[in-house]
């Protein structure tokens, strides 16, 4: 059988090595000048390859559409990952949160791997090759048409062009094209795993600075959309970082059918960010801290004692917010002022006015309609012989290397061709 795998990602690479392990003749297809562009930049060039959590875990990230990828998480998981990546030469290491990485910390490991296992198993890799559309007929899936006006014909065809994030990897909505022209339906895509912007302009004075250790809540409406502990980092447009990357999947949620999925507000309902600098301390632990904080400092000026409390450059806008006075003496400042202050401490809010774009964008949310597709093979319910899998699909999960795990597992159970 010849099956041809349209895109070199991990989904890619992953059906094509399981496609030839059925003993398919397999032709694996990638418009770049190299396998896993977009691999090499993951995790910051440290690739997270999967998480090391259980099966609840990994379910339990999924943000939405968990139930489609109970075929494909259970014939290949995360474990199936570890085992497959060490034997072809990657070491790994589970490092906080479950989160796994090469033990080198560099992606090219992980890639070296790969396109070690795509040679030892014969797979045709034809860089540089775009492919322009499918060959069908009759609602079977022939082939694919190449740019330069070469038809390659194939029994199966699996598409894993990515979706539409950091499009400098080649991920240009190809996969999107292929699905409408052959009858398939689409979510509307939008950036997920993103910055948020904010309108308060003094997180620009704070561009760079990372807060580890603080929590936050998004809240819309009176809904909280998300809570989260971790480490965040404010930049010239609002704010970042692996807590508000996950957060970001949230954003424009409002749990209401008839409401877009994605805007910045609801009627006048705004969604706030509210940042808890101190987690681990509560309103009255807080206070007694500031009490003992303010005795130890009582003849400096307000501006001049924060500096056991907070990183340099964030001490002027806490400052500048709490309303005290920055030359009025500690010894001056009131119960009311210190109150306020740790509640200012406590909740720290930032109004979220959007996303960025998908330049910015670790993944794509939305995509291939999942009713089209069949969960048990990844095979199209529209065309036969037409195989989808990885972030070309409506799937998308948290950060921690679920979004990958999704990638390994779809693309694994397109290449199968089991059912």
């Amino acid at each position: 059988m010849k099956t041809i795998v349209v895109g070199g990602g991990a989904a890619g690479m992953m059906a094509a090595i399981a496609s030839a392990d059925c003993g398919d003749k397999v032709c694996l297809i990638e418009k770049n000048e190299k396998l896993g562009k977009k691999l090499f930049i993951t995790g910051k060039g440290r690739c997270n390859v999967t998480n090391a959590g259980d099966m609840e875990t990994l379910f339990a990230n999924v943000r939405e559409n968990g139930k489609f990828l109970y075929s494909a998480f259970y014939r290949y998981d995360n474990q199936a990952v570890i085992h497959f990546l060490e034997q072809a030469g990657c070491p790994l290491k589970t490092e906080r949160g479950d989160r796994v990485f090469p033990v080198s910390d560099h992606s090219s490991d992980v890639i070296a791997a790969l396109n070690r296992e795509l040679e030892k198993r014969g797979v045709e890799i034809l860089l540089h090759t775009e492919v322009k559309g499918l060959v069908t007929e009759e609602n079977v899936c022939k082939g694919v048409t190449l740019s330069n006006g070469r038809t390659l014909y194939a029994d199966r065809c699996i598409i894993c062009t990515g979706g539409l994030s950091y499009p400098s990897t080649g991920s240009t909505g190809d996969g999107y094209r292929f699905a409408l022209e052959t009858g398939h339906r689409l979510i509307e895509c939008m950036p997920a795993l993103v910055p948020l912007e904010v309108a308060e302009t003094w997180c620009g004075s704070l561009m760079g600075l990372s807060l580890r250790n603080v929590s936050i809540r998004m809240n819309c409406g009176g809904r909280e959309l998300y809570s989260g502990f971790g480490e965040m980092l404010f930049t010239h447009f609002g704010v970042s970082g692996p807590l508000i990357l996950s957060a970001s999947s949230f954003y424009g949620q409002t749990g209401e059918k008839d409401r877009p999925k994605q805007t910045t507000s609801y009627g006048d309902r705004k969604t706030v960010l509210h940042i808890d600098l101190k987690p681990a301390l509560d309103a009255e632990q807080l206070d007694k801290r500031l009490l003992r904080d303010f005795e130890e400092n009582k003849n400096r000026d307000f501006k001049n004692a924060l500096g056991g409390l907070f990183p340099a450059k964030l001490i002027p806008v806490m400052v500048a917010l709490s309303g005290i006075q920055p030359d009025k003496k500690v010894n001056e400042i009131t119960r009311e002022e210190r109150r306020a202050f740790g509640k200012l401490i406590k909740d720290l809010s930032l109004t979220v006015t959007g996303v960025r774009g998908f330049s910015e964008a670790i993944i794509t949310k939305g995509g291939i309609h999942l009713k089209d597709i069949n969960a048990s093979t990844m095979e199209s319910k529209k065309v036969k012989g037409l195989y989808f899998a990885g972030e070309v699909l409506d799937l998308d999960a948290l950060t921690g290397g679920f979004n990958l795990q999704i990638a390994w597992s779809t693309g694994h159970l397109a290449g199968s061709h089991e059912g």
